[in-house]
């Protein structure tokens, strides 16, 4: 972060702070900020999960959707994939330590949209 130093229309100091390129909240909603992102750490963090199972759990989300940010979550470590020697092959997503991370501040953005008024939690 870094002071910025403005002026108002009546000559008045203005010093707000402002982010240097990407700051801390950008990096973090860069990686986990995507639609579904979280939805999808949140129901992978009690074990492991096949593929269709998850995509039952998050009602609204598209498959494609679903698959899309799967691979984008495997590519920054934060899921790990693995395809089952079974008959069909199947597939399913767990976790990784470094996903894990996250969970705490996902269970209090969980606390704290259930205690919104009525009209903001849509």
């Amino acid at each position: 972060m870094r002071a910025r130093i403005d002026e108002d229309a009546k000559g008045r100091r203005l010093v707000s702070e402002a982010c240097v390129e990407p700051c801390a909240i950008e990096r973090g909603m860069r990686i986990i900020g995507g639609k579904w992102t979280g939805s999808i750490l949140w129901h992978l963090k009690d074990g492991p999960v096949r593929f269709n199972d998850l995509s039952r759990m998050i009602g609204g989300a598209s498959k494609k959707m679903i698959t899309e940010r799967l691979r984008q979550l495997e590519e920054q470590g934060l899921v790990a994939r693995q395809v089952m020697d079974t008959a069909p092959i199947s597939v399913q997503y767990s976790i990784t330590k470094f996903g894990r991370t996250a969970l705490g501040f996902l269970d209090e953005l969980r606390k704290w949209s259930e205690e919104l008024p009525n009209g903001l939690n849509r």
